[in-house]
């Protein structure tokens, strides 16, 4: 199967002065703080979200080359994103990230929420000196999103009344929001018109909540070890996705299990074996197609280009993860 890398070969050599340029912007200063950062960016991770806003700039200037202004966009996304795993890594208390340990395991939690404090600062500092105010509101509303959406999901956890527009929103303000807002910002500094910003924003929307979707229902159907992280654990600790919300719709002794917050022994294997039984893994992947195909949709009118391909094969990778 393709991997997600693979598909980022119009950005590659951008995505590798990215993860060099990350570690100068966080500064050596506070050595605690650089060392958790470098532990971070080196971490492994995929860096979609920055590909995403580098492959956006390139297919909005195919004749040119892209500007320090849109590489700095693109780092800026990759230091919102991980300050807010970091502070989410604390929230559900999670030792590991990728395979490795956490920066609150690593450095305690005092360290940790410092840490995403200081690259979130870091990042609205550099943001600031974009000197674009369109720009600056569309990624501060991220920021605002991350903290909404975290706060949504706390309030949620073990409700079984949730409905399918209210987890959507949720993984809109915790995951869409920063494909969608950056996506639009990269046209925003390659100089295109309101409208074809406005459909950049929705390709990042749509990809965004397929994305999610995605993850969440590799919750129940991949490994321990592929996943990092036991199977279910989202389930376990009162997150309830849309493979949960479709079951209990099948499955009324669901319920029961998710309100008592799986207190007997036997009660998440039940849960998850009634998940298993039900089509909620089958509608979710619908949920997710559907998403995918509404962001290659909305790229319709950009011209051309190695970069629009491979944010469209990007799309279409998103549901192959799932076989």
């Amino acid at each position: 199967m393709t991997s997600a890398t693979s598909l980022f070969s119009p950005v590659e050599a951008d995505l590798s002065l990215l993860t060099d340029n990350l570690k100068q912007l966080v500064g050596a200063r506070h050595p605690i703080l650089y060392a958790a950062a470098e532990h971070l960016f080196g971490a492994g991770g995929k860096r979609v979200r920055p590909a995403i806003v580098l492959l956006m700039s390139r297919a909005t200037m195919p004749d040119q080359g892209i500007t320090p202004k849109h590489r700095r966009l693109a780092e800026i996304t990759e230091m919102i994103h991980t300050a807010s795993l970091v502070h989410d890594d604390v929230i559900d208390e999670s030792e590991l990230r990728r395979g490795v340990p956490t920066v609150h395991s690593n450095f305690g939690n005092r360290i940790a929420v410092l840490a995403g404090d200081f690259l979130f600062a870091q990042s609205s500092w550099y943001l600031a000196n974009l000197d674009n105010l369109t720009v600056v509101k569309l990624l501060s509303e991220v920021i605002r999103d991350f903290a909404e959406g975290e706060i949504q999901q706390g309030l949620n956890r073990f409700d079984t009344s949730l409905s399918i527009e209210a987890y959507l929103e949720k993984s809109y303000y915790k995951t869409a929001s920063l494909m969608a807002n950056s996506s639009e910002a990269a046209g925003i500094l390659s100089g295109i018109s309101p409208e074809l910003a406005k459909n950049l924003y929705g390709y990042g929307r749509h990809f965004g909540l397929a994305f999610q979707i995605v993850d969440d229902i590799l919750d129940f159907t991949s490994s321990s070890e592929a996943l990092g992280k036991p199977v279910g654990s989202d389930l376990k600790s009162g997150n309830l996705t849309a493979p949960v919300l479709y079951a209990l719709e099948e499955k009324p002794y669901l319920e029961g299990l998710i309100e008592r917050e799986f207190a007997e022994e036997d009660d998440l294997e039940q849960a998850l074996a009634l998940i298993a039984d039900s089509r909620g893994i089958e509608r979710s992947r619908e949920l997710a197609t559907y998403h995918a195909q509404a962001a290659v949709r909305q790229l319709a009118d950009l011209p051309p280009s190695d970069s629009l391909q491979a944010m469209i094969e990007l799309a279409e990778y998103q549901l192959s993860r799932l076989y």
